[in-house]
């Protein structure tokens, strides 16, 4: 079975309620749960912040953590998870996980950063928390190893 099969249907299990916010991964991680069968029960939608003020905008991450870090940053990572949340309500009722992607796919750094910097983060109901990656390859690989690590991180926390 598949890690993003795996995590859908834990979600069924529960209850819970599936957004997806991405930056690098420009919708792959999204499209990975949505080609499961039967993801519509539980995936409500997502928003690709791929410029740094639509993560403000519409995922409220801060803007001076923003200014001052810039966004490929852990706590980005978890206030992005968090703001998705928010972002893809449906009914008055918040999406009960949010997973994130912010990194740095390359071929340049805007920052100075290594490329193949990513961090992931991910909202569960009363946690937050993020992992940092450093994933070699070329642009397609780094984005394809980071939506393999958004899901097996979801799959992990769905465990414990």
């Amino acid at each position: 079975m598949s890690a993003a099969r795996s995590a859908v249907n834990e979600l069924r299990r529960r209850g819970w309620t599936l957004g997806v916010a991405e930056s690098l991964t420009g919708g792959s991680l999204s499209a990975e749960f949505v080609s499961v069968p039967g993801a519509s029960t539980v995936f409500l939608g997502a928003v690709v912040a791929y410029a740094t003020p639509v993560k403000h905008s519409l995922l409220r991450v801060d803007a001076e953590l923003l200014r001052q870090h810039g966004p490929v940053h852990a706590e980005v990572a978890r206030q992005m998870a968090d703001g998705v949340r928010r972002a893809v309500r449906v009914d008055g009722a918040d999406a009960d996980v949010g997973v994130s992607t912010t990194g740095i796919a390359g071929p340049g750094s805007p920052d100075g950063q290594p490329v193949g910097t990513v961090h992931i983060g991910l909202a569960l109901p009363g946690r937050l928390l993020s992992a940092a990656h450093l994933f070699e390859g070329d642009r397609a690989e780094i984005r394809a190893r980071t939506v393999d690590a958004a899901v097996e991180l979801l799959v992990c926390a769905l465990e414990e």
